[in-house]
């Protein structure tokens, strides 16, 4: 497995922006299509947004559509997810993911189920 953990989370005013890293070490990570995830209080965990291995294909959640963007940088080991025009409804803890499938060049992996690595998390929250 992949060892990953998360940053870049705080508290911010509706309408601003912040950008969550998530840094990876063991397991190949350039091996791998990765993913964000989100839960807050109450809610299930769900699905924002993931990448493909080859960093070329990317998946939104419609919640998020336009407003984030994923990226990840092989050399540093880390993906990225930048959020921007944030709503209070984006509140919630962040986690990234490494999916368990690896060596597929375009492969995403969108249900939970398809990520084995999971990163501790970072709470995001966005004043009204």
């Amino acid at each position: 497995q992949v060892q990953l953990v998360e940053s870049g989370g705080g508290l911010v005013q509706a309408g601003g922006s912040l950008r969550l890293s998530c840094e990876a070490s063991g397991r190949t990570f350039s091996t791998n299509a990765m993913g964000w995830f989100r839960q807050a209080p109450g809610k299930e965990r769900e699905i924002v947004a993931t990448i493909s291995m080859s960093g070329t294909i990317t998946y939104y959640a419609d919640s998020v559509k336009g407003r984030f963007t994923i990226s990840r940088d092989k050399a540093k080991n880390t993906v990225y997810l930048q959020m921007n025009s944030l709503k209070p409804e984006d509140t919630a803890v962040y986690y990234c993911a490494s999916t368990r499938r690896s060596g597929d060049y375009y492969y995403i992996g969108v249900r939970g189920s398809e990520y084995d690595s999971w990163g501790q998390g970072t709470q995001v929250t966005v004043s009204s």
